[in-house]
């Protein structure tokens, strides 16, 4: 009954180039007893409801629109034409009345008043008091403090001159001469005569007895290698190559080898009987749940089993009687050429 419901919304469809694939349901028999008188209870129940709520909506959105419309017609519109013809020019020429009252007479007293006495009365007079007074005063000042400065400081460095050339030719130059007669000059005389030549010899006899040493090492070096290879290294690696080598060889060929393969076969056989085992349960639960409620089919696809390779030696194709055209398992070869009346094969 809601005559003004909106259109559904338009189903969307899915992105070009993308196919929705949707399960296939399988309603089980507990699903399809329940489903039908579920669906009549919900009915009975909701029509009525719905019908009541409709009519509600209908009644809601009709009072909604009538009241907005009194509204506008003895508010709105009233308000607006008092705004716009009353209150504006009031407010405008209140607006005029107050800037030309309050605010006009302090422009003007600044502007006529404050301004023309401050920059006539104070600033003026005391420009011309610095240009004409001060400024002439304090460059004559400025030139007297140079000149004074710069006899001073001729004073100065005179009076520092002589006093350098003094202390120098007094007390230095003495002080020096003193200290180069009796310290520097013996300790150079003691370092060139004495230290110098018995540092050289010593560094000179540590060289040659390093190098001495070094050849001494090595030949004691290679003297212990010598003894060390024909002593223990030659018996050893004779063994090694002799003994141990075919002794591994033939462990690794005869036993590691074959039990190794035999390992990996039983593993191999055990890992796809559990996978069968697995799988076989897994279906099975499976099913019986679809059975009892229903769900959507699933193809399960099983990888393949990978492909073990036959590790036993390959058989020999059954030999064929030369009497018939069957191929007998257990028959033994015939020779091309046989007596007449002999039998050439046994069955099995």
């Amino acid at each position: 009954m809601d005559f003004e419901k909106e259109n559904p919304p338009a189903r969307q469809e899915p992105a070009r180039g993308f196919v929705r694939l949707e399960p296939e349901r399988a309603d089980g028999c507990l699903t399809a007893v329940i489903r039908i008188p579920v669906r009549v209870v919900v009915l009975v129940l909701f029509v009525p409801v719905r019908m009541i709520w409709d009519l509600l909506t209908i009644s809601a959105k009709a009072s909604g629109r009538a009241l907005a419309t009194v509204g506008r017609v003895l508010l709105v519109v009233p308000a607006g034409w008092l705004y716009e013809h009353v209150l504006v020019p009031v407010a405008k020429a209140l607006g005029y009345v107050a800037y030309g009252v309050l605010v006009l007479p302090w422009i003007a007293l600044w502007k006529y008043v404050v301004v023309p006495g401050v920059r006539y009365g104070i600033v003026v007079p005391v420009v011309w008091v610095y240009r004409r007074v001060l400024s002439p005063v304090g460059h004559g000042l400025a030139w007297l403090a140079r000149g004074l400065g710069f006899g001073i400081a001729a004073v100065a460095r005179g009076v520092g001159a002589a006093v350098v050339w003094l202390v120098v030719t007094l007390l230095v130059v003495p002080v020096v001469w003193v200290v180069m007669m009796l310290l520097v000059k013996p300790v150079v005389w003691f370092w060139r005569a004495g230290l110098a030549p018995v540092g050289r010899e010593i560094a000179a006899a540590a060289g040659h007895g390093w190098r001495i040493a070094g050849y001494i090492s090595r030949a004691v070096g290679r003297a212990l290698k010598w003894l060390g290879w024909n002593l223990l290294g030659r018996p050893v690696r004779w063994a090694w190559l002799s003994v141990c080598t075919p002794v591994g060889h033939w462990v690794r060929d005869a036993g590691w080898a074959p039990a190794k393969r035999a390992a990996v076969e039983a593993g191999r056989g055990a890992r796809a009987a559990v996978r069968a085992a697995r799988e076989t349960v897994r279906q099975a639960r499976q099913d019986a749940w679809r059975a009892l409620v229903g769900g959507a089919r699933h193809e399960v696809r099983t990888a393949p089993e990978p492909a073990v390779a036959d590790a036993r030696e390959p058989l020999v194709s059954p030999a064929r009687t030369l009497g018939g055209k069957t191929i007998a398992p257990s028959a033994a070869p015939a020779p091309e050429i046989s007596l007449l009346g002999e039998s050439t094969a046994k069955q099995g």
